[in-house]
């Protein structure tokens, strides 16, 4: 680095052009003897102050002192630590700090830190890490973000450590038919998924999303084996029973299962069936819909009792189709547009299904090796 001299020099050079003494400078600013010749001598710095007393002293710019107080300040100043911009370019890519504090990374050196990354992303050269290249974009239905590229990471690592039998489409098939339907009214009964989904060869877990992501869930195949993993970013009864029938009609359907096919994230779930949707996801929100209340059923209460539906409508609509209230008011709430509407019936159902679930967030890292 270029040696940069202290202010003081250029002050004792223009002083001696000038014919001044440092008593003479020091009786036309008003100071004292003692500081200019610190300054002169280079022992004290020039303040803002002294800056503009300077300049009003040899008719100049106060700035032209001030840059050559910075230049000499930055020259002296310690070389930061050469992991600052390292790090800086993870965390302005990826979540670094929020990573660490969810146990998903520890808090190393960088280089450390460069190893753990590597063995996050499944990659043994830190450039082949997606979006750390190159600037990341956005696209509905797509893991894109890198964001979204995390939490699903995330999942991959969880589920890898999940032991389940060998996936069964007819085991599925008849859970779906008989017994996942029964656990539809009482919220407590969610924590029997997880058992059941296993006996089918499904690993299931709950993942806590990642701020920006909106993530629902995920349906991924890893070695033949489906992988079921949530949010619950919405701990509501309507919202867990929809988006695990999403993600199940994606693994009864093979959704994503040919090889080749990249893993995308479900964000946003609601009961819309969009043309604007790919095929498959329109299927998955049909499917969901009606398992949770037969659409038949559903158009048929609506129609009779809309737009003065009362509470006591929907307590015995629930009854008969062996629902939860709390499922029926939120399709109810997305068809009225009333999302402030009996409020009271979408109860929460995560600390139930914390009960058998492989669980990740809210404070507690799920138990698997870094």
């Amino acid at each position: 680095m270029i040696e940069v001299p202290h202010p003081g020099e250029f002050l004792a050079e223009e002083l001696e052009c000038r014919g001044w003494s440092q008593r003479d400078l020091a009786y036309i600013l008003g100071v004292s003897e003692q500081g200019i010749t610190q300054i002169v001598n280079g022992r004290r710095g020039i303040s803002p102050e002294m800056a503009k007393a300077l300049g009003d002293a040899f008719d100049v710019n106060p700035e032209f002192f001030t840059n050559l107080q910075k230049a000499y300040d930055l020259s002296r100043a310690k070389e930061p630590d050469p992991g600052i911009a390292r790090r800086a370019q993870f965390q302005s890519v990826y979540p670094i700090r929020e990573m660490i504090r969810r146990g998903w990374l520890e808090d190393t050196d960088v280089p450390m830190l460069e190893g753990q990354l590597m063995r996050f992303f499944h990659t043994n050269d830190i450039s082949s890490i997606p979006h750390l290249a190159h600037a990341a974009k956005k696209k509905s239905y797509d893991v894109d973000t890198p964001e979204q590229l995390a939490w699903l990471y995330r999942v991959r690592q969880i589920s890898s450590e999940i032991v389940v039998p060998r996936y069964s489409k007819k085991a599925l098939e008849e859970v779906i038919k008989d017994q996942l339907p029964a656990l539809m009214t009482d919220p407590e009964e969610v924590r029997h998924v997880p058992r059941l989904l296993a006996e089918c060869g499904i690993r299931f877990a709950i993942v806590e999303h990642l701020d920006k992501t909106h993530i629902d869930g995920v349906c991924f195949w890893d070695s033949g084996q489906p992988v079921v993993a949530m949010t619950t970013r919405f701990d509501r009864i309507d919202n867990f029973w929809f988006v695990l029938w999403h993600e199940l009609t994606h693994v009864l359907n093979e959704d994503g299962k040919k090889k080749g096919t990249r893993e995308r994230v479900d964000a946003n779930l609601k009961y819309e069936i969009s043309d604007d949707l790919p095929p498959e996801e329109k299927r998955a929100n049909k499917a969901a819909a009606d398992a949770c209340v037969p659409i038949r059923e559903m158009d048929s209460f609506y129609a009779r009792k809309a737009p003065y539906i009362s509470e006591k409508d929907v307590l015995g609509f629930a009854r008969r189709i062996k629902r939860h209230p709390g499922i029926v008011v939120g399709q109810l709430q997305y068809r009225m547009d009333r999302y402030n509407w009996l409020p009271k019936y979408k109860v929460a159902v995560r600390k139930f299904i914390a009960q058998s679930a492989v669980m990740d967030g809210w404070g507690n890292p799920a138990p698997v090796s870094l």
